[in-house]
């Protein structure tokens, strides 16, 4: 069965994970990975991140390795003239093209949207950049610690009575760019489809942070005149919308906002009954008012027991008030309502690790599904396949364009 975006074919001018389209090679598209002819994308030298090493079997690494599956990896010379006549060769057969370089340095290489909609006048050209394409900083080396903290991201994590940001480790900025712009590209692609247009697009880390990722604390800064203030597990007005630490050290996350609606099964589960009774926590009003001594009373009581307990408990009363587990990384990636629901694969075939897990797509569909066979290439795996293919180049010229080094 054809999957959902086959046919479509993205070139891609992308270092690191910015930008990268592999959610939509998952979903069929043909993305081509354009790469330096000689250093390639610089993502496949990273050793280590946040003083841990990556590196995985075969010289490959975690980074590259994750957000380039589904995809081809062709080399290219950009800075020489030839090296351009092959890549406007490429666009004038692609529905796509896609990087993450500062404007400045994809004008000088003659690769900017004015220059490739001459080749392809329905392109859709798509920038990927770190704080946006306008501005002060429009040409700041953006890497997402640098989103993290222009988002105010960093601002908002952590306890209220510690003033130190906190920075988020895995890049996260870095994979909610990528899943923006393919977000980005599949909007412009249904552009083109209905409107027969093709446009250029950009996408930011930093506006993708605004809008997901502390988008209500925005607005409350923007409507109400001030952010809301940093959590505080001390200070938590509602109860019943805090974590504990339980007895072998792990935590359980309450979420409950209906406190009031739920709170005679929460007493009951927990055998609460003195404090249901307690007129000091009558009403949600009265919990908010006296949160420090039931927020006392709760602490004891979780420490009573294992989280895994608590959990069992929970699941076999089938409670309706909020509440999760907080895993640790090993604990996701291991539990069934990851595996269950595709977001962890099992027994991928990678081709130096093995049989292994690997993450899986966000979403899925009943007619058309996602599967996951394309590992990330080798440098330059797809050079001549792409070329004669798509470029429609000859055995001979690819051969010439070696020796030129062009490719």
């Amino acid at each position: 069965m054809p999957k959902i975006l086959s046919g479509v074919r993205i070139l891609e001018w992308v270092q690191f994970m910015n930008g990268s389209a592999f959610m939509l090679g998952d979903l069929g598209a043909e993305v081509i990975h354009i790469e330096d002819r000689v250093k390639g994308d610089a993502s496949r030298g990273i050793s280590a991140m946040w003083g841990d090493s990556i590196l995985l079997p075969g010289g490959r690494n975690i980074v590259f390795e994750g957000s380039n599956r589904s995809k081809k990896s062709i080399t290219l010379n950009l800075k020489t003239e030839k090296g351009r006549e092959v890549l406007y060769r490429l666009v004038a057969n692609s529905q796509v093209f896609v990087h993450n370089f500062r404007q400045s340095v994809a004008e000088k290489l003659k690769a900017d949207y004015a220059t490739l909609s001459k080749y392809n006048p329905k392109l859709i050209y798509v920038v990927a950049s770190g704080l946006g394409v306008k501005g002060p900083y429009k040409d700041f080396r953006a890497f997402d610690p640098l989103t993290q903290a222009m988002s105010g991201l960093m601002w908002i994590m952590g306890d209220r009575d510690d003033p130190e940001p906190v920075q988020v480790t895995g890049a996260v900025n870095d994979s909610l760019g990528a899943a923006m712009t393919s977000y980005a590209i599949l909007a412009a692609l249904l552009a083109k489809e209905r409107l027969g247009i093709g446009q250029e697009v950009h996408v930011s880390q930093l506006g993708s942070a605004l809008m997901c990722l502390v988008g209500n604390q925005v607005n409350n800064t923007l409507w109400l005149g001030h952010p809301m203030a940093r959590h505080s597990r001390k200070r938590a007005r509602n109860p019943l919308a805090n974590h504990y630490k339980c007895s072998d050290g792990k935590w359980i996350m309450l979420a409950e906002a209906q406190s009031d609606r739920f709170w005679h099964e929460f007493c009951e589960v927990l055998n609460l009954g003195e404090a249901e009774q307690d007129p000091r926590f009558a009403s949600a009003l009265k919990r908010r008012e006296n949160y420090a001594a039931l927020t006392d009373i709760l602490e004891k009581v979780f420490d009573s027991k294992a989280r895994d307990e608590w959990s069992n408990i929970f699941l076999k009363r089938k409670v309706r008030f909020a509440w999760a587990p907080i895993l640790n990384l090993n604990d996701v990636v291991n539990h069934p309502q990851a595996i269950e629901n595709g977001y962890v694969i099992e027994n991928y075939n990678h081709p130096t690790l093995g049989k292994t897990k690997v993450l899986g797509y966000p979403v899925s569909f009943s007619k058309t599904p996602v599967s996951y066979d394309v590992p990330a290439p080798e440098f330059g795996q797809h050079t001549e396949e792409a070329l004669m293919e798509v470029g429609g180049y000859s055995w001979t010229e690819v051969e010439q364009m070696r020796r030129e080094e062009i490719i």
